[in-house]
């Protein structure tokens, strides 16, 4: 019997070794691709002269770095034949204009040529209500009721479709909050959008920025919102590529990631009380 329970204890001691072994997993990486970042945001009651593109490329699954691609060749063009040239601020695959004209309703191209390839887009300068003064606050928000919560509003302009963006930045979260919605069924309406969070306390400020863009970028964030798992879906749906309107003119199996946008930008403060 003695001899038995020593038989067990050496297999229980070699059974919880082994579930110990840590296995790593070789993951293959593919090939980078070409990570287009061209978001040109026109916040009201700015100039707008200043804008950015930036160029990266896709990294391994472990890497927190994204490279920046130097080398690239990058304008806009608006609907009288004027051009933008984007220059790059040396090394850093971020590509700078200083006099830049955005023009609501204008369609502008965007032109990048890279490596002996030739990258473009088209999008429209999409327009954006105020965001109200008046902005709602309790202590009931969340699913269990609980959290600090805000309502902002905006209206919305009954003579067109619309798509909006809005971004949420607060002390206790590391990224924006992103949320799209669209006038489908509210169109003339006044929009409300709310936002909780559990941390916030007295003191805190939250920034609300409210984007207006195309329908085909609302489609693209959307498509991006879901697939990070976001989107509040307890089931959420598998992780995937999502491409933007970058096309490749040169190599069309060479594709890139990201979106050319053209948003006008409603900002707003608030402090919790």
């Amino acid at each position: 019997m003695k001899l038995l329970k020593i038989m067990l204890m050496l297999f229980v001691g070699l059974f919880v070794t082994g579930c110990e072994k840590v296995i790593k997993e070789d993951l293959k990486t593919a090939a980078p691709r070409l990570v287009v970042d061209a978001s040109i945001d026109w916040v009201k009651n700015t100039a707008g002269n200043e804008q950015k593109i930036i160029l990266s490329t896709t990294t391994g699954y472990f890497s927190s770095e994204f490279p920046g691609v130097s080398g690239a060749i990058i304008t806009v063009t608006n609907p009288s034949n004027i051009v933008f040239d984007f220059v790059e601020m040396p090394g850093t695959g971020q590509y700078i204009c200083n006099n830049f004209l955005p023009v609501i309703g204008q369609t502008y191209n965007l032109k990048i040529v890279l490596n002996g390839e030739t990258y473009t887009a088209s999008e429209t300068f999409t327009p954006v209500p105020e965001i109200e003064d008046n902005i709602d606050q309790n202590s009931k928000g969340g699913e269990a009721g609980d959290e600090m919560e805000i309502t902002f509003y905006y209206k919305d302009d009954a003579s067109q479709k619309n798509s909006y963006l809005n971004s949420i930045t607060e002390p206790h979260s590391a990224f924006p909050e992103l949320e799209v919605e669209d006038d489908e069924h509210t169109n003339g309406n006044l929009m409300q959008e709310s936002y909780s969070q559990e941390k916030l306390k007295a003191g805190d400020q939250v920034d609300i920025k409210l984007y207006g863009i195309s329908k085909s970028y609302y489609n693209y964030m959307f498509k991006l919102i879901v697939a990070s798992g976001n989107d509040g879906n307890p089931f959420p749906t598998i992780p995937s590529a999502v491409r933007g309107n970058i096309v490749n003119q040169t190599d069309n199996n060479n594709y890139a990631f990201g979106y050319f946008r053209l948003a006008e930008v409603a900002t707003k403060s608030y402090t919790i009380k």
